[in-house]
């Protein structure tokens, strides 16, 4: 893999994940203001990408997140539970990304949005992601490559077209959000650009991944911020609040019918089938990589570990039966809002973790402790509307904290427990 493939993959993951399963999400918040909190949550990501990216070149480990909470926390108890939240924050997203994967399918081939129609095409792209995944990471790096060169181009086509359709008849209207609640919305974004995380899981996979992983996370960070800006922009323009509240899932090719028509809305819908797989392709690599190197340091059971063919494991197929399990059970706002939550702490704890280690990366605390701070402030007010807004999704929330830090202390307590006499 080359800097072009895994900027291809850090793409891939906020694009399948951000416009397409997330626009409609941010949109019904706040409104006409929503390219503002995507230029917030770019603002947040670029902090925390910097200190991603510091934290890169000292350890280019394709464990990527677990390999640095490890070294700043050491392989105990608080490491492993914080990267255990953040495999099970992939799994919720590739349920996510794949349920808006879902939704368009089932629109586009029925013109519906069935819920067993949207469940039955997510958990197929699931499988066939995982098992694109099993069977080379090299396959991963092209697909990649092929997928976002389309979406980019289908996107660049809506918004050019889009801009010239708001210049020429009266853009849609939609209520004015309270300056807190464009800010909750931030929550949302940040889950659009959290892709980029991923990037680092490519560190073994790639020839020189000092200089590499560094400039793909910069690199994707930037095409998406303007990406996102312009088509939230767009879209908002271009479709009604009624449209937007019954659409939400399919928000984007909504907005393409006003301005291209049907064969538009078509090649769009197509382009988001496209991205949506990629995300879930692009994730499915990620959980793969970390669940690998957390069975190494014994903070997933074994069998994470274990090959069952070629790059599966029989964890892997555990996982994949919990991620098709909650595709089947939990709504497509639900996942985004558990998400949204568990990436924002565990991101968190990555500034945390660079703290600590600034002497060795030789990053600026100022910038380390600004994007902490700007995480947190987002983060209270994200929880504090779910809470209104989504109580059950609050409660998964805590219960995704505390599942985590169970399992690690039983795995913990497994591990030190003397073997019985004879």
């Amino acid at each position: 893999m080359n800097l072009w493939s895994v900027t291809a993959m850090g793409i891939g993951a906020m694009v399948g994940a951000g416009i397409f399963a997330l626009l409609g999400e941010v949109a019904l918040v706040a409104g006409d203001d929503s390219y503002i909190s995507f230029i917030l949550g770019g603002f947040v990501a670029i902090l925390s990408g910097y200190s991603y990216a510091k934290l890169a070149a000292r350890y280019p480990d394709s464990g990527g997140l677990d390999t640095y909470f490890n070294e700043a926390f050491g392989p105990g108890r608080l490491s492993g539970t914080l990267s255990l939240i953040y495999l099970l924050t992939i799994a919720a997203t590739i349920a996510l990304v794949a349920k808006a994967f879902g939704a368009y399918a089932a629109q586009l081939a029925f013109g519906n949005t069935n819920a067993l129609l949207i469940n039955s095409f997510a958990s197929g792209l699931t499988i066939v992601a995982v098992l694109l995944n099993i069977a080379t990471s090299g396959l991963v790096g092209k697909a990649e490559i092929f997928l976002v060169g389309i979406k980019l181009a289908i996107l660049t086509v809506l918004m050019l077209a889009g801009a010239y359709g708001m210049m020429s008849h009266a853009p849609a209207q939609h209520a004015a959000p309270h300056v807190l609640t464009i800010i909750s919305a931030v929550g949302l974004t940040f889950l659009a650009y959290a892709g980029f995380g991923m990037v680092t899981n490519a560190a073994g996979s790639v020839p020189n991944p000092k200089q590499t992983i560094p400039r793909a996370i910069y690199l994707a960070i930037g095409v998406v911020i303007a990406l996102y800006v312009g088509l939230a922009v767009v879209v908002l323009g271009s479709v009604s609040t009624a449209d937007l509240a019954h659409h939400a899932d399919t928000a984007v090719a909504q907005a393409a019918l006003p301005v291209l028509g049907q064969t538009g809305y078509v090649i769009v819908a197509v382009g988001a089938l496209l991205a949506t797989a990629s995300g879930v392709n692009a994730w499915v690599f990620t959980a793969m990589q970390i669940s690998t190197a957390m069975a190494k340091v014994r903070q997933l059971p074994q069998m994470f570990g274990k090959p069952v063919w070629r790059q599966g494991t029989l964890g892997l197929l555990l996982a994949v039966a919990a991620i098709l399990l909650a595709i089947n059970v939990l709504d497509l706002n639900a996942l985004a809002r558990i998400a949204s939550a568990t990436f924002l702490i565990a991101y968190m704890a990555v500034h945390v973790a660079h703290w600590r280690l600034a002497k060795k990366t030789k990053g600026s605390r100022w910038l380390i402790g600004t994007g902490f701070l700007s995480m947190a402030v987002v983060l209270a007010l994200f929880l504090w509307t779910t809470a209104q807004v989504e109580p059950w999704s609050f409660v998964l929330i805590f219960v995704f904290i505390a599942g985590s830090g169970t399992i690690e202390f039983l795995l913990a307590r497994s591990h030190t427990k003397p073997a019985p006499a004879e």
